[in-house]
């Protein structure tokens, strides 16, 4: 009768240790498992999300999480977690170790489990797929994470500036700009970003590379993100429109950048001749003229400037176009504000 006991004991230490192994896997049967678990019967189910499991003793043991219970706290940094294993889990992440290598990439992880959806990346495999738009995703974390841009529900707000997001992982990462923690710093210009998926995107920078090609100009660009901004310019479409003056533009960022004119705050100030601007980059630009270095030179006369606007707005001496007509007297000029300027003649 002990030894039965002590049997049906190990069944359900066992079954704990494969269900806390699915939980890691964001409630995901692994590969290796998938098999193993049609065979068994689950007829305890969960009355809020409807999960199976094999005992009642281990339906209760996840019930924990849906009554909110936290009863595991980490001594290091105060986080609490339901179950004991997750504790375990967590607390590696306070430690430099990652254990587990990816054979394809070299990534490191602290946990199995994570390697193991990592690695459903290099095999391609992404059997989960959203219903709204066709997007497949590796995990089912990732997908349910995914949905919430369809729903356009950001439950994750912040408390400093009112700035919303989807998941909670966004708003950490955002809350790092307010405390002005820039761990991340370029080991060839110093600079430093709040998180390493910008340091990433920047160090493309200092390379060559543009393998992002627009198929309809031919322009290149470091990212990908880049080239989908770049290409609404093909489109002429301009969501963004000015309230004021009914300017409309193709990304928010530039309307916001817009915007600044009205207000009339020009933040940025030489500090060689004490001339203000809107915008850092006009004062960066500005600030080439105190340097006196011409970079951009003309191939046809020999002449050099500033810009590379500069330079292109006098290119048009050279090819003789004049795009902009005088409607009273029909003369032709090559830049705008000359035109402007001719105008003033007729008006008086």
């Amino acid at each position: 009768m002990k030894m039965k006991e002590e049997r049906q004991d190990m069944n359900e230490v066992e079954e704990k240790h494969q269900d806390q192994k699915d939980h890691d896997l964001n409630g995901e049967k692994s590969v290796s498992c998938s098999i193993k678990n049609t065979e068994i019967k689950r007829p305890f189910s969960c009355s809020q999300c409807e999960k199976t499991f094999t005992c009642n003793k281990t339906l209760k043991f996840h019930m924990v999480i849906h009554a909110g219970i936290k009863a595991f706290s980490c001594a290091e940094c105060g986080k609490s977690f339901t179950q004991k294993g997750q504790l375990h889990n967590h607390l590696v992440t306070h430690t430099s170790e990652k254990p587990f290598s990816c054979s394809q990439c070299g990534n490191t992880f602290t946990r199995k489990g994570a390697l193991e959806k990592h690695m459903l990346i290099h095999a391609g495999i992404k059997p989960f797929s959203c219903s709204q738009c066709g997007k497949c995703f590796t995990s089912k974390g990732y997908l349910k994470t995914h949905m919430l841009i369809h729903t356009g529900i950001k439950p994750f707000t912040c408390a400093q500036c009112g700035k919303s997001f989807i998941c909670k992982g966004n708003l950490r990462d955002h809350m790092l700009i307010h405390a002005g923690i820039k761990s991340f710093s370029c080991s060839q210009c110093g600079k430093t970003f709040t998180q390493k998926s910008q340091l990433k995107n920047h160090l493309v920078t200092h390379t060559s590379e543009k393998p992002f090609s627009c198929s309809q100009c031919g322009k290149s660009f470091t990212h990908k993100s880049s080239l989908k901004d770049h290409m609404l310019i093909h489109t002429g479409i301009k969501s963004f429109t000015c309230s004021q003056c009914g300017n409309s533009f193709t990304h928010k960022s530039s309307l916001n950048r817009h915007m600044l004119i009205h207000t009339g705050i020009k933040s940025s100030t030489c500090s060689q001749c004490g001339k203000t601007f809107t915008h850092k980059s006009n004062l960066k630009n500005h600030m080439l003229i105190h340097t006196g270095i011409k970079s951009f030179t003309c191939s046809q006369c020999g002449k050099s400037f500033t810009h590379k606007s500069s330079l292109k707005d006098h290119m048009l001496i050279h090819t003789g176009i004049k795009s902009f007509s005088c409607s009273q007297c029909g003369k032709s000029f090559t830049h705008k504000s000359s035109l402007n300027r001719h105008i003033l003649i007729h008006t008086g």
